[in-house]
């Protein structure tokens, strides 16, 4: 008996057509880095503050300052938000009726991500998940580390008075996601083919299924 499903922002409940990963190679390139597509994959689902870090770590002068990481950030967000008012983020096909099924049948549904609680918010909000939609929502800066630590998942297990890890279900479309939930010991970890990569590349980290979408988690638990 699964209690709790753990399930990642972008890409994975919200379709926010990849603005994210767009509006973070743009800032960063602006700062002076040159990150390739294979770099900005790598930090797909991170801390977006430790992701901006690593990328230009390996730019000439090593690691940057911290103010340059806030400025970057900034920036970051600047274009992200942009980006949202262009093309809103909407949730993706059967989303909402998933959770909404998976709730009504005693599954308590909370959201991580590796945004901060403002761009969080902010996003939430323009899909009108509100107060009462989710069960929690954990962001980046809730924990000591993001994925692929699992401390999201146990702040979230915290959230909804779950203790029991095996009755937890974690669902992301990235390989962080999936290593965050193979961590964290969670009974199911499932990687869900609505991101950026394909069966193989996200099969490549453990996990216990692929599903074409979180619309299908469902049926998975035999709850549809």
């Amino acid at each position: 008996m699964i209690e709790l499903a753990v399930l990642d922002i972008a890409g994975t409940t919200v379709e926010e057509h990849g603005a994210v990963y767009i509006a973070l190679e743009e800032a960063v390139r602006a700062a002076g880095g040159h990150p390739t597509p294979a770099d900005i994959r790598r930090w797909m689902g991170a801390d977006k503050r430790e992701a901006i870090t690593a990328l230009l770590t390996g730019e000439p002068g090593g690691a940057p300052e911290r103010s340059t990481v806030d400025a970057v950030f900034a920036d970051f967000r600047d274009r992200l938000d942009s980006a949202y008012a262009d093309r809103p983020p909407t949730p993706l096909p059967g989303v909402p009726e998933a959770l909404a099924t998976l709730r009504a049948a005693g599954v308590k549904v909370a959201l991580t991500t590796g945004f901060d609680r403002g761009v969080t918010d902010a996003l939430l909000a323009r899909i009108g998940w509100g107060d009462g939609f989710l069960d929690a929502v954990v962001c980046v800066d809730d924990v000591a580390a993001g994925r692929p630590a699992p401390y999201m998942i146990f702040r979230a297990m915290e959230a909804t008075g779950v203790r029991d890890v095996s009755r937890v279900l974690t669902a992301g479309d990235t390989v962080r996601d999936l290593e965050a939930g193979s961590n964290a010991g969670a009974g199911i970890v499932v990687g869900v083919l609505t991101g950026g990569l394909d069966a193989t590349a996200l099969g490549a980290a453990r996990h216990t299924h692929l599903l074409p979408g979180v619309a299908d988690i469902p049926g998975l638990l035999s709850l549809a």
